[in-house]
């Protein structure tokens, strides 16, 4: 008798075989009943034809080539797969095996039953739903309708966003030159899955409403409406029109953003001595900001500045043109008309009467504009205009004030606020230190005046000098005041040097010497010529210290007559201030409360050595050009435009309709090389022309304003060492 329980392991493994037939047989059938159960809805369908169904396994009998001795146990355990493992590999695999357990689990039905045991496919029961054949796809309709994502978009604007989808698929919309601004707003609308934001089911929203009516209305704010086209939603009753207008509002509002926020023509357009913080729009924080918010018209209407300064201008602008809002229609000559009030003497007032005066009445806004009596209201109305324009402000309509209301100067007022508004732009949102009660410097070339403001009221002002028109311009900029110097060193700047003091020693070897100034050779063989400090200094006795690229300054002056003029363009840029003691103590107290700093604690510090006294909170420093502000008073002011500046920018805004105005213009860098140069004969060195090893790597700035570790200068004879205070 045969013993087979050496082969009871062998068998076992066919009895699992069978096993796993009759389960594979057995789910089928039931399966199969479940799908004789009507379906009815379509959902229902496609979940039946996704989910695969297991079919019997056809697996032959056992016969006796399946007895075979059985391999070591440790070979036994290993040909055993692990069903999870195998399920999982079989599923999910990407190996190169994965494609050769597919082709095994789909021969066909005559594979030799030796083969079809032995495979591990067919070995394990997840194996037999495994290698099923595939399923029967659903029809091409359902499978779409399972494939396709859920939107959020409402049915009434699909079509719309479609178009939308569309046409940033195509890579053509031509309404976003800028690329910065293009994918900002394709990545926005693919967000929203390219829903509309200007309109729904066809209408415009209230938000396009309202940045329709901000665009239109730019001209309020110093812009031109010509430059934010806005569509027609009414006229748009396609699709392809919906989307057209939508991304042609969306255009126009970032470009009113931007110019709104940063101005039509970039500072360096201008001229290359200004210099201000760049804050340009982002165009995602445009979009995400105006769709979202509660008034989009407000909204967009922040980006402009938000400075009282600007604000001002803006009425005066509105009242401005206003008053040409009328046709121009020139007054006629004739007799100087005037109004006398009632007196004790004269009870009578006097009334002259003049077929100008209608015109008169109507060009000024006075009530009655048919009456020809030249009465009080005329006259007070003549007197207004004659405040505002420079005249003497008598109320008699002479010839100087006819001459006036005929001459364009009206217009040319008009012209001055939008460029002083436009420079508005420029300047940072924040003029001020937070730390400090937004505490800031504000200088205006122009009016030769230096504002220091706190909480939004000025606490100090005083007149200044600034520089000569030309090569010598004081620069517009924004810089950080970080100490003051008392007892300054003058440091010559080099073009000061090349162009005055060279040719003067040319002239006379012994001009330097007379006028108190130092002359000395550094290590690599360039020049310095410095003034120690002193009374006859010419930064006077305090130096106000803002590093900057164009080496300027606020200092004292020992000439102070210049103060007297009403003109005080005078310097080679830098600015001269009149009252520098009350100036510093202004400042100190401002970043440094608890010293309780005065004018006279800060002459006190007065000597021939110098001090820095530095800031623990550095104070904004804003260099403006305002030829139009309005004062304290409300009244319109207006200056001379002494470098040019409103003409440059006028010329640039008329003419440059078809030029990018944004685009920075490259400007030649200031140089800040030692001076070189073959000295004279004749002119004596004060280092007894030996080589300043010791200032060998002192650029002329870090001699003005500091920078890295330099290594100290040597102390002149008689002159005591540098001192420096740090609070």
């Amino acid at each position: 008798m045969r013993d087979y329980s050496k082969g009871r392991s062998g068998f076992d493994r066919v009895l699992m075989a069978v096993a796993a037939t009759f389960l594979t047989v057995s789910a089928g059938a039931a399966a199969a009943a479940q799908s004789a159960a009507p379906r009815d809805s379509v959902s229902e369908l496609a979940i039946d034809a996704a989910v695969p169904r297991p079919e019997p396994a056809n697996v032959a009998p056992p016969t006796a080539a399946d007895f075979k001795a059985d391999a070591p146990k440790a070979e036994t355990t290993a040909s055993v797969p692990d069903a999870t493992r195998t399920s999982e590999k079989t599923i999910g695999s990407t190996s190169t095996d994965t494609p050769k357990a597919t082709e095994a689990a789909q021969a066909p039905a005559d594979v030799k039953p030796s083969e079809a045991v032995t495979a591990p496919a067919a070995a394990t029961p997840p194996a037999a739903t495994a290698v099923a054949p595939p399923a029967a796809e659903p029809p091409k309709d359902v499978a779409k309708d399972i494939a396709k994502p859920a939107t959020t978009v409402a049915s009434s604007d699909q079509p719309v966003a479609e178009k939308l989808r569309d046409m940033f698929g195509a890579k053509s919309t031509r309404y976003f030159d800028r690329k910065g601004e293009r994918a900002a707003v394709e990545k926005f609308y693919t967000a929203r899955d390219f829903a509309p934001i200007w309109t729904q089911a066809g209408a415009a929203t209230p938000a396009a409403k309202g940045v329709i009516a901000r665009l239109k209305d730019a001209a309020s704010d110093g812009l031109d409406a010509a430059d934010y086209p806005v569509p027609d939603f009414t006229a748009a009753n396609t699709p392809d029109a919906l989307a057209e207008a939508e991304l042609k509002l969306t255009a126009s509002m970032l470009d009113y953003a931007r110019q709104a926020q940063s101005g039509r023509m970039h500072w360096s357009q201008v001229t290359g001595d200004i210099m201000y913080p760049e804050h340009p729009t982002d165009p995602a924080e445009v979009l995400a900001h105006i769709s979202t918010a509660k008034n989009a018209s407000a909204a967009l209407d922040a980006y402009n500045p938000p400075h009282k300064g600007y604000q001002e201008l803006k009425k005066k602008l509105a009242e401005l043109r206003g008053e040409t809002a009328t046709p121009v229609q020139p007054i006629g000559e004739g007799p100087a008309l005037r109004f006398a009030k009632a007196t004790k003497k004269n009870p009578n007032p006097t009334v002259m009467d003049d077929p100008r005066v209608p015109l008169l009445r109507a060009r000024l806004n006075v009530e009655s504009p048919a009456e020809t009596k030249y009465d009080a209201a005329a006259a007070e109305a003549v007197r207004k205009y004659q405040a505002s324009n420079d005249l003497k402000a008598t109320g008699v309509l002479d010839e100087a004030t006819v001459r006036a209301m005929n001459s364009p100067k009206r217009d040319r007022h008009i012209d001055t606020v939008l460029v002083n508004m436009e420079r508005w732009r420029w300047l940072p949102r924040q003029l001020g230190a937070s730390a400090v009660g937004n505490a800031y410097v504000m200088l205006n070339i122009p009016d030769y005046t230096l504002k220091v403001m706190q909480n939004g009221a000025q606490v100090w002002t005083t007149r200044v000098v600034v520089g000569k028109p030309g090569n010598h311009a004081t620069p517009l900029m924004t810089e950080t005041m970080k100490y003051i110097t008392v007892n300054p060193t003058w440091n010559v700047p080099p073009s000061i040097i090349y162009n005055e003091y060279l040719p003067a020693l040319q002239q006379d070897p012994t001009v330097l010497d007379r006028m108190g100034l130092k002359l000395t050779r550094n290590s690599d063989g360039s020049i310095h010529i410095a003034q120690p400090p002193g009374e006859a200094n010419a930064l006077g006795r305090i130096r106000f210290n803002f590093p900057n690229k164009f080496l300027v300054y606020q200092h004292d002056t020992p000439d102070k007559n210049l103060f007297g003029r009403d003109e005080r363009a005078f310097s080679h840029g830098c600015m001269r201030v009149q009252n520098p003691d009350q100036y510093a103590a202004t400042l100190l107290n401002i970043t440094m409360p608890n010293e309780h700093y005065t004018p006279e604690k800060v002459r006190g510090m007065y000597g021939r050595s110098e001090i820095d006294l530095k800031f623990p909170t550095p104070i904004p420093v804003n260099i403006t050009y305002q030829t139009a502000f309005v004062d304290d008073a409300g009244k319109l002011q207006l200056r001379k435009d002494i470098y040019g500046r409103d003409a440059q920018m006028m010329q640039l805004l008329r003419g440059g309709k078809n030029k990018d105005l944004e685009q920075v213009v490259a400007r030649a860098q200031p140089s800040y090389s030692r001076p070189r140069a073959d000295i004279p004969q004749g002119v004596a060195f004060n280092d007894n022309g030996s080589r300043m090893a010791s200032n060998g790597g002192l650029s002329f700035f870090e001699r003005l304003f500091g920078g890295g570790a330099p290594a100290p200068q040597p102390v002149a004879p008689g002159q005591k060492p540098r001192r420096t205070v740090t609070r």
